[in-house]
Formats: structure tokens, C-alpha cells, sequence
């Protein structure tokens, strides 16, 4: 059995793993490491939570170190990432390796406020962590350039291509020098990927550390064929047994309506999608984390890159429409060697979409037909004495365009992607409306929709709350099955 230390990794950096109880390398990151500290361009592929994170950042940081400072504005490295969650969840990671080395990090992302993230480049930042519309935009401000970018590292490289960045990504590219080193991680390496492994990975080495359809073995596959209006009272159920729950939904609208009916049944539940400002998303990411809240009701944007311990539940509240993302939903669960269980709920009309679903995602799922919330099955799959703790207040606040500092002339200037909706600060009253690009995770403008839902499919549910209860099984659980709840499901794309 390898160790970090057999694979080149500096002492220091080791002792930073140990400190944090990572002893042993995980496959991706024993395949990796050694040409990866050599200085070598690199090609990744290893499931979601297969420890890809620190398969590139201990490379990043041990060949950084000891370097020549970080001019202003001009860092030393860069890593691309297609969310602001998966942005935070780099740094995270990152912080405690850069400060054993000395080294200056900072996050660049949108929805927020710009004048931190120029006031970090001016004064000098050796790794930067950023979405990519946001980066453009500083660049095209004349606060960041990347001439000095000595590694580029771009990962969940496919997660970047199904959200529209790979031009913002080819042009960022573009403008670190080609003598620099360059690490690609993804889950899968498809036709997207190939063509920016073939401009700018210079005789890359292919490491692939596991099948990208492979489940994991610790993993245990459900599909529960049920009557729509018994959804919620099944969803309640699931969520009110011990331990944390992750329920997708396929719209924006769903996650926040699922999440509010969670919530009305007592289950302390915060909801994760592309309408919450960044403040809210940070902030019921929080309640997640610390077990305010058990469940966390989201969209495809929590599917990649969101690592919370001891996920013992994915639920697919609405299938998802492909099985790459059916599999990154999954990843949720089971993680670092621990157990997990991922239940898909199938109605008569899904049938054959999530048939061909399992299929493709190379799964055999265990179907049951249950009606109702008081099936033995459901004790099954989530174990343990319900608790209806009680709502929790939800922080969903919609994100909101920034207003620029500073007065001036009216001009409108070009948004270039993922800037998640914030204005520049310090541009004269310019606006950073018009032309919209794919965003970085970013939140979509103006308050969501209120009101009715829409009809045609879209099904709706509640949220989880904390502040527990002890409550039975059943009970609760069947008010909010009724036909009053909006659906979760919608022919709208909305993540």
C-alpha cells in the first residue's frame, strides 16, 4: 500500500493530511501524484468522491511553494470550477495545505460583491480559485491577468461542458502562457473534453482510476414505483428517519416548493438552487452542514462538487433526465468507503424513462410498488425512529443584481458568463445586464415566480426543518401528499 509520502509528496504537506485523519491515498490520487508532482499535464478520471480535489491541489501547492512571490493582480495558479459551492468546497480543502506552505489564496465568484476579489488580486494572490464568468469579467476589467499562471487546473471539466463554459473556458486558457502546467479532472472524459485535452494538455498522461458508470460498491440502488399524490407523504417519511437526506428535483420551482412541504410536516429542511443569493445558498448550506437542518432539498447544482459527511440518503424526488447526472446526484451518498442508499420514486408514466435510465447508468436497481407512506419498505431503506422536529425559517432570499459603485455614464456593459448576476463595483454606473452567458453556478435574476404551479407535470413538495419532535411514522407524513402541493417535475429546464 502506497503513501503520500512514497509518492513524492513533501513531509510537510503529508503531516497536514494526517493532522486531518487522511492517511492512505485514494486510487485517483496514487495514479495521479506521481506525474503530477513531476510537472507533467495530466488527464483525470475518477468518480465523484473518489478524492480528485486532493489529487491535484497537493501538486499545486508543493510546486508553488518556496516560488518567487505573486505580482498584483497576476496569480501564480488557477483552478476553474463550474459552481461557487464546488469553488468553496476547493478552498476549503486548499486553505490548511497553501498555509502550511505560506502561500495566499483567494475565491472568485459572482453574486456577490467584487471589490473584495480586486482588492485580493491587487494586492497579490498565489492560487486562485474562480468560476469562470466571474474571472472574465475581472479580466476584462483590468484587475486580473494571467501571464503569470504557472498551473492551470480545470476540474469537473464535463459538469463545465453540460453548463455552456467550455468557451469561456477555452478563451481563460488562452491567455495563460503555454509553457505552464495543466491538470484536467473530470467524471468522464467525452468528445467535449477531448477537444480542450487536444489544444491545451501538452503530451498528457491519461489516468483512469475507475469506470465513470461504475456505482459505488458500497451503494445501494432503489426504485420505488409509486401514485403521484402519495409522493410527498413518502418523501416526508423518507426524510424524517435519523440522518442527513439529499432530495433532487429537476426544477428551481420544485426544490423550493418541495422543501417548503417538508418543512410544513416538521422535517427541518433548506433548499439549494440557482434563484437563492449567494448569501442564502451559504447559509442553508450551513444548516445542512451542522445538522439544522436533516434534509436538503436541491437541483442538479448540488449534484457535483458537494461533499457533506455522512449523507446517508439520496432520494430522486424527479428522475433526472440522463444517467451522467443520475450517477453525480448518487455520488451524494457513500462516500470515502461509508454506506449509502439512493431511492429514485418512478410514477406510472416515468416507467420507461427510468428503465432506460438505470440502464445506461449501468445500475440493476431493487423495484418496489408501494402505495403510501406506511410500506415496510420505507423502514427499510431509511432505518430509524421518525422525528418531525419541526420547520425551521429558510433563508431564500432571490438573488439580486448588484448595483455599481460609484456614478457616472450610462453605458451598458457586455456580462461575460458566470459573473452570477453581480455588477462591478467601481465602474461609473456602468450595468452589467445585457448579454447573458452561461453562468457559474450563479443564480438567475429577479425574485422566482410566486403563485400557482405550473401545470403539466410540475409536482411539488416541501421542506425539511430542525427543532425535532418525536412524532410517529405515517401521520403527518399524509397531509402533504395531496393534490395541493405543486409538482416537482417540469418540462422547464430550471437548475
Amino acid at each position: 500500500m502506497s503513501s503520500f509520502s512514497t509518492l513524492g509528496v513533501p513531509a510537510r504537506l503529508s503531516t497536514v493530511l494526517a493532522e486531518l485523519g487522511i492517511t492512505e491515498p485514494t486510487p485517483i490520487q496514487a495514479a495521479t501524484l506521481p506525474d503530477s508532482l513531476a510537472g507533467r499535464d495530466v488527464l483525470g478520471r475518477g468518480r465523484t468522491g473518489s478524492g480528485k480535489t486532493y489529487a491535484f491541489l497537493l501538486p499545486l501547492v508543493a510546486r508553488l511553494a518556496g516560488g518567487r512571490p505573486a505580482r498584483g493582480k497576476a496569480p501564480r495558479a488557477l483552478i476553474l470550477a463550474p459552481t461557487r459551492e464546488l469553488v468553496g468546497q476547493i478552498e476549503a480543502a486548499l486553505i490548511p495545505l497553501a498555509k502550511a506552505e505560506g502561500l495566499t489564496t483567494r475565491t472568485i465568484f459572482g453574486g456577490v460583491g467584487q471589490t473584495p476579489q480586486v482588492n485580493a488580486l491587487r494586492n497579490g494572490v498565489d492560487i486562485l480559485v474562480a468560476c469562470p464568468g466571474r474571472l472574465e469579467d475581472l479580466i476584462q476589467q483590468g484587475h486580473c491577468t494571467l501571464s503569470d499562471v504557472e498551473i492551470t487546473i480545470l476540474d469537473e471539466a464535463d459538469h463545465m461542458a453540460d453548463l455552456g463554459f467550455l468557451p469561456a473556458v477555452r478563451r481563460l486558457l488562452d491567455k495563460t502562457p503555454t509553457n505552464g502546467q495543466r491538470m484536467l479532472f473530470s467524471a468522464t472524459l467525452d468528445g467535449a473534453i477531448d477537444v480542450l485535452v487536444k489544444k491545451f494538455l501538452h503530451n498528457a498522461v491519461t489516468h483512469q482510476a475507475d469506470s465513470a458508470q461504475s456505482p459505488v460498491s458500497t451503494m445501494s440502488h432503489h426504485v420505488l414505483h409509486v401514485q403521484r399524490e402519495h409522493r410527498v407523504s413518502i418523501l416526508v417519511d423518507l426524510t424524517s428517519a435519523p440522518g442527513r437526506t439529499v432530495v433532487f428535483t429537476r426544477t428551481k420551482h420544485g426544490a423550493k416548493a418541495l422543501a417548503k412541504q417538508l418543512n410544513k410536516n416538521g422535517v427541518p429542511a433548506v433548499d439549494l438552487h440557482g434563484n437563492l443569493s449567494q448569501n442564502a445558498r451559504t447559509r442553508n448550506m450551513e444548516a445542512f452542514h451542522s445538522g439544522k437542518a436533516t434534509a436538503l432539498v436541491a437541483t442538479d447544482i448540488a449534484a457535483r462538487g458537494i461533499h457533506v459527511d455522512d449523507v446517508a440518503l439520496v432520494v430522486h424526488a424527479d428522475p433526472p433526465v440522463e444517467h451522467k447526472a443520475y450517477l453525480h446526484r448518487s455520488g451524494r451518498t457513500a462516500r470515502a468507503g461509508n454506506d449509502g442508499t439512493v431511492v429514485t420514486l418512478m410514477t406510472d408514466e416515468q416507467v420507461r424513462d427510468v428503465r432506460q435510465l438505470t440502464k445506461a447508468a449501468g445500475i440493476s436497481p431493487t423495484t418496489t410498488k408501494i402505495i403510501g407512506a406506511d410500506h415496510p419498505v420505507l423502514v427499510q431503506l431509511a432505518p430509524g425512529k421518525r422525528i418531525r422536529s419541526g420547520a425551521i425559517i429558510i433563508d431564500d432570499t432571490p438573488a439580486r443584481p448588484e448595483r455599481p459603485a460609484g456614478a457616472g455614464g450610462g453605458q451598458r456593459r457586455r456580462r461575460s458568463g458566470g459573473g452570477g448576476g453581480a455588477k462591478p463595483a467601481g465602474q461609473g454606473g456602468q450595468r452589467s445586464g445585457g448579454q447573458q452567458g452561461p453562468r457559474s453556478g450563479a443564480p438567475k435574476q429577479g425574485a422566482p415566480k410566486q403563485g400557482a404551479p405550473r401545470q403539466g407535470g410540475q409536482q411539488s413538495g416541501g421542506r425539511r426543518t430542525s427543532a425535532p419532535v418525536a412524532s410517529t411514522r405515517g401521520g403527518s407524513g399524509g397531509s402533504g401528499g395531496s393534490h395541493s402541493a405543486a409538482s416537482f417535475s417540469s418540462n422547464r429546464r430550471g437548475r
